[in-house]
């Protein structure tokens, strides 16, 4: 099933293999050879797995998994999606240490990655042990092993082999993914060796640019010095090369768009959609929480401004640190002034007076596996104080008994001139934004504008203004597309969308014609959804980048975003059938995908096809009884139907799997007036504590007013006296006024 791929093809003709290296490029080889790129996927064999399968057995939610050999394969005898336990063959390793992790085949051409893992550590650091990767998932999770999280085709493929080509096959929904070599490879870096070789085989000079590659993978800055009042080396020049680009189509969270074209050499969004800092992956003020796989932490750093590239401090071959890590940091930063007690506050020597400790913590995945943030951050636990961002000082005092407002002190007296402590940082700003504070608009836009600030937090912001139309939100979005940052230029597209249509098409109308895929693409897709509105002429303007857009969506089939994506595009532009024939195609390549029961249910409610709203909906309540969405959306099916019995009892079950979703608890507290008050009132109380908006609390309180008695009369005065800390008086007149009515 993989294999090189045919000689026809003129880009597998220009990749020659690793083997055609060895020769000229010995040590560079030796030092790849055993590195984590070289064991990024091998054929299982007795060479490359680690893990125990001499027939042991591991317990789990009361089941024995059993892995085990026949011959020389390697099988395990897990639980499959029916529930039963059933015999499956190990067909490749994944990585290697600190835990490695193993992958069936299926018949029709995917690859997915078993629950269990081998921990590849020592005993005595706990390792040499099977355990589950997600203890916690069911089979409707998209990690379950079976589901689309495990993919390998989709997934991980792209980072783990070389020359892939993902080759899904919309029609039959199957693979048939190919490589050039198994694993990370020369030319997985490098690009195709073919014009290398004849390079290195012309006696003559070469015409040929960068020995024959087309990718320039130096450094750039080439001369790092000394500058009067810096006390850190300072970039002689620093002149942009591709070795960054190469090394984050994989170091990063992304997703692909396509295989066509060159992220090298022309834009990194030209193949990928990087994930910007969102609350879902990052801390607000930019330290890693969910895994980032270090280019969105880079990106944010000094050092990236400064011109550092990935092997100003990792060995390009071995991915290892190219010195030992205490002096890494020492290339350019002056000992005398960051190797000193002065600086670190803690004994020298010390693990507590590595720099890594204080500006490169650790946040460990998989259980096992540790990765160091690479924002550099400054430990601000000023910020922490507010906004309950971690910090390094507690990470280790804390135990201790010390709080944030001791390490505040502790850095103010020891750091009197540090021009970081107590300084404007955006983590407020999106703070702010997360907790729906009324000064999160502006704090975004200023934010966004300012070009101190990384472009990837700039982008963020304006990401976030979602829904914002203020003066200074249009302010910020018409600076922004304009930008020559493609990062920005994408923010605004997200960031555009509390505006009137005829609004947003001027200010997104410049973007469909943006050389970057991912911009025109997006914009494309936020425009569409104006269709009935739009002119014959915007229409004609609109199409290219909404092909384009198609095209993304198209080459994602194999997910369900993907097919929904292409659903909702249909529909806005009124091809009905079309789009429920990619919804339910949705439902076919993922059934646990839950927006896709949630858009084609809305779909059929536009039509006026109740019925198959209802029934839409509870069949994705059966595929996937997690989700909360579809339960509402039933409710709300309920609601227009006229059955508030049933329209509560969705609603309800829908906030109470959410817990913080302050719309469904007030639907579901309006909905519960008629039939338990006490029900109501705590629901809508619920909601106001989760969104703080006074409407809230005023539909709480007057609820209470109508329904006025004995039994409420306390949590009607607890309503009114927190209505009057922010409402007028007329508000609370009118509110006695109606209890006084309810009373008669």
């Amino acid at each position: 099933m993989f294999a090189v791929l045919a000689s026809t093809d003129t880009a597998a003709q220009q990749f020659v293999g690793s083997q055609t290296c060895i020769d000229c490029h010995q040590a560079e080889v030796e030092a790849w050879q055993g590195s984590h790129h070289d064991m990024a996927m091998r054929h299982a064999d007795g060479e490359s797995v680690l893990g125990d399968f001499s027939n042991v057995k591991v317990q789990h939610n009361g089941g024995s998994n059993r892995f085990f050999q026949k011959n020389d394969e390697y099988w395990v005898n897990i639980q499959g999606p029916d529930g039963k336990y059933t015999d499956y063959q190990i067909s490749y390793t994944f990585g290697f240490e600190p835990l490695q992790q193993y992958m069936v085949s299926f018949p029709d051409g995917r690859i997915q990655l078993i629950p269990f893992a081998w921990d590849s550590r020592s005993q005595q650091e706990g390792g040499q042990r099977w355990f589950h990767l997600y203890p916690d998932q069911d089979i409707y999770d998209e990690f379950y092993w079976t589901n689309s999280g495990q993919n390998w085709n989709f997934m991980c493929a792209d980072c783990h082999s070389t020359n892939l080509k993902k080759n899904y096959d919309l029609a039959s929904n199957t693979y048939n993914t190919t490589w050039s070599e198994i694993n990370v490879s020369c030319e997985a870096c490098h690009g195709p060796a073919a014009q290398h070789l004849e390079w290195a085989g012309q006696k003559q000079q070469s015409t040929l640019q960068h020995f024959g590659f087309d990718r320039d993978l130096s450094q750039a800055v080439k001369e790092w010095v000394y500058k009067e009042g810096h006390s850190t080396l300072q970039p002689q020049e620093i002149v942009p090369t591709d070795q960054v680009n190469t090394c984050s189509q994989c170091h990063s969270r992304r997703t692909q768009l396509s295989e066509e074209y060159d992220h090298v050499k022309g834009s990194f969004f030209d193949r990928y959609r990087l994930s910007l800092v969102s609350d879902e992956l990052y801390h607000y003020d930019g330290q890693i929480y969910d895994e980032n796989y270090v280019y969105g932490s880079f990106l944010q750093s000094v050092m990236a401004t400064k011109g550092v590239t990935c092997t100003n401090c990792h060995d390009a071959h071995t991915a290892k640190l190219k010195i030992p890590q205490e002096a890494v940091c020492l290339q350019c930063h002056v000992a005398t002034e960051y190797q000193t007690p002065k600086h670190t506050l803690h004994e020298l020597n010390t693990e507590a007076s590595q720099c890594t400790t204080c500006h490169m913590p650790e946040t460990t995945y998989m259980q096992v596996d540790p990765r160091r943030d690479h924002g550099w951050h400054i430990p601000r636990p000023d910020l922490s104080q507010h906004i309950d961002t971690p910090n390094v000082c507690m990470d280790c005092h804390a135990s201790e008994g010390k709080d944030n407002q001791w390490a505040i002190e502790q850095l103010n007296r020891n750091f009197p001139q540090s021009s970081y402590l107590n300084q404007q940082h955006f983590s407020v700003a999106f703070y702010a934004d997360a907790i729906g504070h009324r000064g999160a608009e502006d704090a975004l836009s200023l934010t966004s504008q300012n070009h101190t600030i990384a472009p990837i937090i700039r982008a963020s912001s304006l990401e976030r203004m979602a829904g914002n139309t203020g003066t200074n939100t249009t302010l910020a979005l018409a600076r922004a597309i304009k930008s020559d940052q493609e990062m920005l230029r994408l923010g605004a597209v997200a960031g555009s969308s509390g505006y009137q249509w005829q609004d947003r098409w001027k200010m997104l109308e410049p973007l469909l014609n943006d050389p970057v895929l991912a911009v025109r693409s997006e914009a494309a897709a936020a425009l569409v959804t104006y269709w009935a509105q739009l002119s014959a002429s915007q229409k004609e303007q609109l199409k290219p980048a909404l092909d384009d857009y198609i095209m993304i969506q198209e080459f994602n089939a194999d997910r369900g975003f993907g097919r929904t994506n292409l659903g909702n595009v249909y529909a806005a532009m009124g091809q009905y059938e079309q789009a429920i024939v990619w919804y339910q195609g949705s439902m076919l390549v993922e059934p646990y995908f839950e927006n896709a029961y949630v858009n084609l249910a809305d779909l059929y409610r536009q039509m006026n096809k109740e019925t198959q709203v209802v029934e839409t909906l509870t069949q994705g309540i059966d595929a996937q009884p997690n989700s909360h969405a579809i339960r509402y959306s039933l409710g709300l099916s309920y609601l227009r139907q006229r059955d508030s019995a049933k329209a509560a009892q969705q609603i309800g079950l829908a906030a109470d799997m959410a817990r913080t979703n302050p719309q469904y608890w007030y639907i579901y507290g309006l909905l519960m007036e008629a039939e338990d008050i006490q029900a109501s009132q705590s629901a809508l109380q619920t909601s106001y504590e989760l969104n703080q908006n006074p409407e809230t609390l005023y539909a709480r309180c007057e609820v209470l007013a109508r329904n006025y008695s004995d039994e409420v009369a306390n949590y009607y005065q607890d309503c009114l006296s927190e209505m009057r800390k922010i409402a007028p008086i007329e508000v609370i007149e009118q509110l006695e006024s109606v209890r006084l009515t309810a009373t008669k």
